[in-house]
């Protein structure tokens, strides 16, 4: 059987620098992304891959996906598919509420349940993306950060009774990242504050956490299970400070 590895959210940013590594490995990857179109086009730009359009919050979707790709042997399951909604307390209605929870915190559940069969075959592993947010509180992200929250210790729960069957789990936590997305929102304001928080004074690329991940999954991390790695050029580590008191 051909090594495979399944990554969500796989059409932009993380998800697809993500998969470039894999390919780099040698993997064969399933692309995974409930935007079929866009999809469908980068995925027609690569070798080795195979893209399903899959809604990782209906359980039904995620159940096809497994079923359709149960011929290959998935030693990697990336949980990257997310939704970032942002907004103050007030303003965040129960439907903004349970659509964020239903992609990025049940559907790392639905699809590490979906794949788990594979992965003890194959004794695979798992990376669930979380945030930063998930470890330090911000405003406007009561429903995400919460979200975020919740997989860190999903995560954590899977690697302990997943661990006995030989599947790791760990959960990456990217800093601000500077994605296509990220630099069309944020204001030149924003970006210098981001800037001024974090000790390497920058954004991370796409590619850094991409790194991590593949790490995280590969031989090399082979006694790593239960782990949140912080990739933040430090954000977390600096908790609440003033930029001005640092030289």
């Amino acid at each position: 059987m051909v090594k495979t590895a399944v990554v969500t959210g796989a059409a932009r940013g993380i998800g697809l620098a993500t998969t470039k590594l894999f390919l780099d490995a040698g993997l064969h990857v399933v692309m995974v992304d409930n935007d079929g179109a866009e999809l469908a086009v980068v995925a027609e730009s690569l070798e080795n891959v195979t893209p399903h359009d899959c809604d990782v919050s209906d359980p039904a979707s995620v159940a096809r996906l497994a079923a359709d790709v149960a011929e290959l042997e998935i030693v990697a399951l990336v949980n990257n598919a997310g939704l970032a909604d942002f907004g103050p307390i007030e303003e965040t209605t129960y439907e903004r509420w349970r659509a964020v929870m239903a992609t990025n915190l049940d559907g790392v559940f639905l699809m590490t349940q979906a794949f788990t069969p594979a992965l003890k075959a194959a004794k695979g592993a798992v990376v669930n993306i979380a945030s930063i947010s998930a470890l330090r509180a911000s405003t406007l992200r009561v429903a995400y950060g919460t979200s975020k929250a919740g997989v860190a210790h999903l995560t954590q729960q899977q690697a302990v009774e997943l661990g006995e069957h030989g599947i790791r789990v760990n959960c990456v936590c990217p800093g601000p990242v500077r994605t296509k997305l990220a630099m069309a929102v944020h204001t030149q304001d924003i970006i210098d504050a981001y800037h001024d928080a974090i000790p390497l004074n920058r954004y991370g690329q796409e590619s850094e956490i991409a790194e991590a991940i593949v790490w995280l999954c590969s031989d090399k991390a082979s006694f790593v299970t239960g782990q949140r790695l912080s990739v933040d050029g430090g954000f977390e580590a600096t908790g609440i400070g003033l930029a001005a008191l640092r030289s």
